[in-house]
C-alpha cells in the first residue's frame, strides 16, 4: 500500500504507543486541521488504534487492527489495510471508516451516522443496535446482523446468517445473496423504486457502482412487535 509522503504524518506503533498515537489524534481540532492526513504503521492487532477522532483527517492504518478499531468516530476518514477485531466502528457518529479485508463480530454496533465499509466478510451481529449508521458488506455477514436495528441501511452483497433483524425498527436491509432466517418480526419487503435509488447511491458511495441494485432483495420490520401483545409473547 504506498501513502504519498506529502504532508503526511506517519506514526511507527513498533516505536511509538498507541496512547500517544490517539492523544495525538484527539488535539487535532477545527475544520481545517494543520495535519490532516496520517499514516499508521505496525498496529500488529493493537485495540482501539484510532479512536474518538474529531476532525475531518485521513487516517491510513496499514496492517489488522484489534477490537474496536476507528470507535466514535466523527467526521474522520480511516482505513484498515487489513482486517479488524470485533466492533470496528462501534458508535460512529459520522465520517467515513474502511475495512479493506474481513470484520469480526459487531461490526458497526450502535452506530449513529456516517458510513462503514467492510470489503470482505463480516461476522455475528453485524450493525447491531444500529441507530443511523449505513453499513455495506461487499461479502457476506453472520448471524443475528440488525439486531434490534432502529435506523439506517446494512448492504450486504453477498449472504445473510440466521436470525437477520431479529426485533427490527425503522432500519432498511438489502441483501443480494441468500438469508439463513429472518428473526422476529423481519420480513422481506417489496424493493420499489425510491429504493433502489437509495442502494444505487449506496453502493457508489461505498465504492461498489459494479453491482445491480436490482440484484438485491428488502427487508424490514413487520411492526407487529411495537406494543406488547399477549399473544406474541414468545416473540419478545
Amino acid at each position: 500500500m504506498a501513502v504519498s509522503a506529502t504532508a503526511v504524518e506517519t506514526v511507527d506503533l513498533a516505536s511509538t504507543s498507541l496512547r500517544e498515537l490517539n492523544q495525538r489524534l484527539h488535539h487535532v481540532a477545527g475544520d481545517d486541521p494543520a495535519i490532516s492526513s496520517w499514516c499508521v504503521l505496525n498496529p500488529n492487532g493493537m485495540h482501539a488504534v484510532a479512536c474518538g477522532i474529531d476532525a475531518p483527517i485521513d487516517v491510513e492504518i496499514v496492517g489488522h487492527v484489534g477490537y474496536y478499531c476507528a470507535g466514535m468516530n466523527q467526521r474522520g476518514t480511516v482505513r484498515v489495510h487489513g482486517n479488524a477485531g470485533t466492533g470496528v466502528a462501534e458508535n460512529i457518529m459520522s465520517g467515513l471508516v474502511v475495512v479493506e479485508g474481513n470484520a469480526s463480530q459487531s461490526a458497526g454496533a450502535t452506530g449513529r451516522g456516517g458510513m462503514l465499509v467492510v470489503h470482505g466478510d463480516a461476522a455475528a451481529r453485524c450493525g447491531i443496535s444500529m441507530k443511523g449508521v449505513d453499513i455495506v458488506v461487499r461479502g457476506s455477514i453472520g448471524h443475528m446482523s440488525a439486531f434490534m436495528a432502529q435506523r439506517g441501511c446494512l448492504v450486504v452483497c453477498g449472504a445473510a446468517g440466521d436470525a437477520l433483524g431479529d426485533s427490527i425498527y425503522e432500519a432498511h436491509l438489502y441483501v443480494r445473496g441468500e438469508v439463513a432466517g429472518l428473526g422476529a418480526d423481519c420480513v422481506e419487503k417489496e424493493l420499489r423504486e425510491s429504493h433502489v435509488t437509495e442502494l444505487t447511491e449506496l453502493l457508489t458511495r461505498a465504492g461498489f457502482p459494479d453491482l445491480d441494485p436490482g440484484e438485491f432483495r428488502r427487508y424490514g420490520s413487520e411492526r407487529k412487535l411495537y406494543n406488547f401483545k399477549i399473544d406474541n409473547a414468545g416473540a419478545y
